[in-house]
């Protein structure tokens, strides 16, 4: 996580657990919409950042360059960072906060919902949480 004054947390990772909740204004068949519709889904979102160094390339104090098969990161404390770009994912998000992260997840969501089943929630609900107890909870409304 990078802060607005430039400092920043030591590279670490996290287990998240997500937790989505979609609001509709009827409903179809007696259900907002069919869990074994969404699941995979969500999964392959989940699965698409699973096992990255996430990047936020929106994120004003992180320098991304390309070097080869690398990415180099240099932070404005002026750490210095040069990894392989397969174990890397860069995200168009401003930092690597759960709420950014849920905000991330809620969009994907709603766009794949849209495009394969052209169904559209009133409001998605997504908890990201990045250790017991500790959740952000972003709310995505169509």
């Amino acid at each position: 996580m990078l802060f607005k004054d430039g400092s920043r947390e030591p590279l670490h990772g996290h287990n998240y657990r997500v937790l989505v909740k979609g609001n509709a204004l009827d409903l179809n068949d007696d259900m907002v919409f069919d869990f074994l519709n969404i699941k995979p889904i969500v999964r392959d979102i989940c699965n698409s950042l699973d096992h990255k160094l996430i990047i936020p390339q929106k994120n004003s104090n992180i320098q991304i360059e390309e070097n080869e098969g690398n990415y180099q990161f240099i932070t404005k404390d002026k750490s210095f960072f040069s990894v392989p770009k397969t174990d890397v994912l860069l995200l168009p998000i401003e930092n690597t906060s759960s709420e950014r992260l849920a905000a991330y997840i809620a969009e994907k969501i709603n766009e794949a919902i849209k495009e394969k089943f052209n169904f559209i929630f009133k409001e998605i609900e997504i908890e990201v949480e990045e250790s017991p107890g500790q959740s952000a909870v972003y709310i995505l409304k169509n």
